[in-house]
């Protein structure tokens, strides 16, 4: 294992006290396209990276063959520490845990704003990437994560952000269009402008930037070809995949992450919602992958990741089955899989790895100084 202490010293010297650009645009970017895939909603090891009880089996039987699996990611169990989604995405994100703020949590509804740098500001604050590059990909049972496009430190910011796709985002995009287009009712007009304050009232911190022009185009097609009534778009899981798909081919991301989330509605139902979930968010996986590699730009220079947030008990005397809120050990317990452009192929690290470490690996593979994370720059993952 490579130390923080010890990369960092060393891109210290190659940046020869240099201080970090404070505006976008710095340099080209070369290094490879990242997909980052949150295998989210709390999944368990057995049902997952288990060969003999995954309901995934693309990514555990054919992906891991590909690349290197960790078997033993672990979220750290701190004071005040929770194992739950927006925590477990924020670790990814930022490298460190506890590194966000509370900004209106409702019960059972983690509203959470970063506090630290998150792996798309580092890059854009590095790199001339433009924010509908950086994209962030997101559940319509979440609207509390389109917070994470960008965290408060002094340093980073809104100028670096990345940009959200989500069903909640197209609302907002549509909403504005039908107000703008006119045409309506008195009543039908007092609907619309109701549905998108409510929509607005979802982020309303007072740097709420208006989706990019390229994201907005996006919305444009997609709203051409699914229409307003939302009954012919995917749902749940499906729908992020097919915006990841339309987001590779429209937008050519060179930071994309994908928050998964349907695991997690086994909290209101039977084992087989959740298993059904896995199923879903490796035929999802599936999906992806080879859509990149059936593109000549991304083929050969992509490295996927893919991590849960947060793990889920084991204990069957719960009256509550697959629960993650009470910080057992379960919940503690994840894995990571990295595949893809240089990565060693059918490798297993096994020994136990920290969760933030997925955030400071991945900041050294795209050539940034990650300098507030925390974790371990991993070592033996490339050729």
């Amino acid at each position: 294992m490579v130390t923080r202490r010890a990369f960092n010293a060393g891109l210290g010297a190659g940046l020869a006290g240099a201080a970090l650009p404070r505006v976008a645009g710095a340099q080209s970017y070369r290094g490879p396209n990242v997909v980052l895939i949150r295998f989210g909603g709390g999944v368990r090891r057995y049902e997952t990276i288990d060969e003999s009880g995954t309901y995934a089996p693309f990514t555990r039987k054919v992906l891991a063959e590909r690349g290197v699996l960790i078997p033993n990611l672990m979220v750290d169990q701190l004071n005040g520490g929770n194992t739950s989604h927006a925590e477990g995405t924020l670790n990814l994100l930022t490298g460190r845990y506890n590194a966000y703020r509370d900004a209106g949590s409702e019960f059972l509804q983690d509203r959470l704003e970063p506090t630290e740098p998150t792996l798309f500001e580092y890059l854009r604050r590095t790199y001339d990437i433009p924010s509908h590059q950086a994209l962030l990909i997101n559940g319509e049972d979440r609207p509390q994560e389109e917070f994470f496009t960008y965290g408060i430190h002094g340093h980073y910011g809104i100028d670096f952000r990345s940009e959200m796709l989500s069903l909640h985002r197209f609302k907002l995009y549509k909403f504005a269009r039908i107000l703008e287009e006119g045409g309506l009712t008195a009543e039908q007009e007092q609907l619309a402008r109701n549905a998108y304050d409510e929509l607005l009232a979802v982020d309303a911190r007072e740097f709420a930037p208006e989706q990019s022009p390229e994201i907005q185009a996006m919305w444009e097609r997609w709203r051409a070809y699914y229409g307003d009534d939302g009954f012919k778009n995917p749902r749940g899981d499906r729908l992020l995949t097919e915006l990841a798909l339309w987001a590779l081919r429209d937008l050519r991301p060179r930071l994309m992450m994908i928050n998964y989330q349907d695991p997690d509605y086994v909290h209101w139902g039977n084992a087989s919602h959740y298993t059904r979930a896995i199923a879903i968010i490796d035929e999802g996986i599936r999906r992806v992958v080879e859509a990149v590699e059936a593109d000549e730009e991304y083929s050969n220079n992509t490295i996927f990741v893919i991590t849960p947030d947060c793990g889920r008990d084991a204990n069957p005397l719960m009256s509550v089955p697959f629960q993650h809120h009470f910080n057992s050990r379960a919940s503690h317990e994840v894995w990571a899989l990295i595949f893809g452009a240089g990565v060693a192929k059918g490798r297993v690290l096994d020994r136990r790895v920290d969760q933030t470490a997925v955030a400071a690996t991945l900041a050294e593979v795209m050539g940034v100084r990650a300098e507030r994370a925390e974790g371990d720059v991993l070592s033996g993952l490339f050729i």
